[in-house]
């Protein structure tokens, strides 16, 4: 069976680096990579198409990753809001990590890094986001068949078959 199709955004300063980062992340033939040049270009995108990862930058001056990252996470005209969102930085600072925290990004890289790194990283969230999401069964479908009740009157056990008592 093969892979599902994955898409990346990415969006940081450096054109040559935005190059050099989706080269490398378009090697993996189940990524879909997608580099933009402004918020407005990946907002646009994300309503039309979804995104498994988006990966932007502290550094940029006109998308900085903390702003980036909040207003995709509030702009409710973006139908899949189950993306991940990993931001590159020069500097991580305890102001740097407030600002993290805040807006949704979840996990930071720090520059200069290697851009195999990004790709093990961008491979480990996603491997992790679809093992959380084969692992989820709801209880409802658990539970098809309700047990009989009645024949207890008011008072409910809390197991439907007998348990042994401990003995001490």
């Amino acid at each position: 069976m093969a892979e599902p199709v994955r898409t990346i955004a990415v969006l940081v300063a450096n054109p040559a680096l935005s190059s050099i980062l989706s080269m490398v992340l378009a090697s993996v033939p189940s990524f879909r990579v997608r580099p933009f040049e402004s918020e407005l270009a990946l907002v646009t995108y994300m309503r039309l198409a979804p995104v498994d990862v988006v990966v932007t930058d502290f550094d940029s001056a006109s998308a900085r990753a903390d702003r980036v990252s909040r207003d995709l996470r509030a702009d409710q005209s973006i139908p899949h809001h189950d993306y991940q969102v990993i931001a590159l930085a020069s500097l991580v600072s305890p102001e740097t990590k407030d600002l993290c925290i805040a807006s949704g990004i979840d996990e930071v890289i720090v520059k200069p890094m290697s851009p195999k790194y990004l790709l093990e990283r961008v491979q480990s969230r996603i491997a992790r986001r679809a093992a959380s999401l084969a692992g989820y069964r709801p209880v409802r479908a658990a539970t098809s068949r309700r047990p009989d009740f009645s024949q207890y009157g008011n008072v409910i056990p809390l197991w439907t078959r007998e348990r042994p008592l401990p003995t001490h």
